[in-house]
């Protein structure tokens, strides 16, 4: 497909660097979701759930996870103290892009926010089937291969983006929420007011794997 100007636009932004996080809740016994790890966001306009590709990119779900349950210590990018605690509690959508995608994850809220210490920035993890040939798709957004810290973006529709340029390591619901987040009031790509993640819940449907991601220590 042709890929609009202001997508290819987009794409260089992406690259420039680039929710109470972390809780854990108990699935209702009638939930009818396939077996999995689900990460929804609780948003100041609604909630995206997220089924996680746990085997597909095994290492950034369990950096995300980590970060989301306070289980991964990181170096604040502000202040340089490690720290160990939800990470994605109370942080914005910072880039918002109607038609292509919304970006969050910074915790300085500027697009140049990431973690530091051991573990970071982390490789890219690329599975063929998956591509951004579809909306909904949750990526991670970097500088540049195997730069992956914190930032990640949710497609609003199928997109012209190199699939093993950026990790895919979740597939989206909700996307009406998606595209509300996307026409907030903006300058340029930037929110006026950035809407917040209030919360990401992290969900286990069905028996947990060996090592699984929500259990780390």
């Amino acid at each position: 497909m042709s890929i609009p100007r202001r997508v290819l636009w987009a794409v260089a932004v992406l690259a420039a660097w680039p929710v109470v996080a972390g809780a854990q809740a108990q699935p209702a016994a009638n939930d009818k979701r396939e077996p999995g790890l689900y990460w929804t966001f609780e948003t100041d306009l609604g909630n995206i759930a997220c089924k996680l590709y746990e085997k597909e990119a095994p290492n950034t779900v369990r950096t995300m996870v980590g970060l989301a349950i306070g289980k991964i210590s990181y170096q604040d990018p502000a202040t340089g103290a490690t720290m160990k605690k939800r990470y994605f509690d109370g942080l914005t959508f910072h880039r918002v892009i109607p038609n292509f995608m919304i970006q969050g994850g910074d915790p300085i809220g500027t697009g140049a926010g990431a973690p530091g210490g051991p573990g970071f920035p982390y490789k890219n993890e690329h599975a063929p089937q998956l591509k951004f040939d579809v909306a909904g798709r949750l990526a991670m957004a970097n500088r540049g291969k195997d730069t992956n810290g914190s930032q990640f973006f949710i497609t609003e529709q199928p997109v012209g983006l190199p699939d093993n340029t950026y990790t895919i390591w979740g597939q989206c619901e909700n996307l009406n929420v998606v595209r509300a987040l996307a026409r907030v009031p903006t300058t340029g790509d930037r929110p006026r007011n950035p809407p917040h993640i209030k919360r990401v819940m992290i969900e286990r449907v069905g028996p947990a794997p060996a090592n699984a991601p929500e259990a780390m220590p």
